[in-house]
């Protein structure tokens, strides 16, 4: 399969060929909507916590005799029903983490990069690096592509480059090792740099 690769320095253009193993597979909604879906409840802290009847503080002494004083009978002041009191059925700190093997991630990427390059949604630059740490320079370099709202991939990210882009609205800055699922979903354009698609079509065969 052959794109256009967009060359910043001159400001022309070329073809660069992509695998059709990795980028001209069928589009898989269930399993991108499956690994999207745990890889988000993943990130969950599951922190949340609270206290029984048993757990709170105090409570040991009987607050009123058993008969005679005309109140329902009563043995502690920590139950649920008095303020103060523990939870009836107290939040526990829980895991979300959701399994998906190896195989199912690979391919939920395979798929999502597949469904990028035939909306014409995946941009790739010979390059993408910055003389000076200048936002100015950053957003001239993404209106000579075309984009506004993108994710640039990159193999190693610069210093200058991420200086640069860092505050732009819209535009978020990865390496190509720490590509997920909902970054790739997250932005209406990816733009990953020659080096770093190598990277990926090796890391994704």
């Amino acid at each position: 399969m052959q794109v256009q690769l967009q060359k910043l320095a001159d400001g022309g253009a070329g073809q660069v060929t992509l695998s059709d193993e990795v980028f001209a597979t069928d589009y898989n909604e269930p399993l991108i909507h499956q690994v999207v879906t745990a890889y988000m409840a993943g990130a969950r802290a599951g922190t949340k916590a609270q206290k029984t009847r048993a757990e709170v503080a105090g409570g040991g002494q009987k607050p009123w005799r058993q008969k005679g004083t005309g109140r329902a009978r009563a043995g502690t002041t920590r139950g649920p029903i008095w303020r103060g009191g523990g939870r009836a059925f107290a939040a526990r700190p829980r895991n979300f983490e959701q399994k998906v093997n190896r195989k199912m991630y690979r391919g939920a990427l395979r798929s999502i990069l597949s469904e990028l390059v035939r909306q014409e949604r995946l941009v790739v630059v010979d390059d993408f690096n910055l003389e000076q740490p200048r936002t100015k320079l950053a957003v001239a370099a993404l209106g000579k592509l075309g984009v506004s709202n993108a994710l640039l991939v990159t193999r190693e990210l610069s210093e200058n480059v991420f200086l640069a882009a860092r505050n732009i609205p819209g535009v978020g800055l990865v390496e190509v090792g720490a590509i997920d699922p909902v970054l790739l979903i997250s932005y209406d354009k990816v733009i990953v740099t020659e080096a770093a698609l190598a990277d990926l079509e090796a890391m994704l065969k």
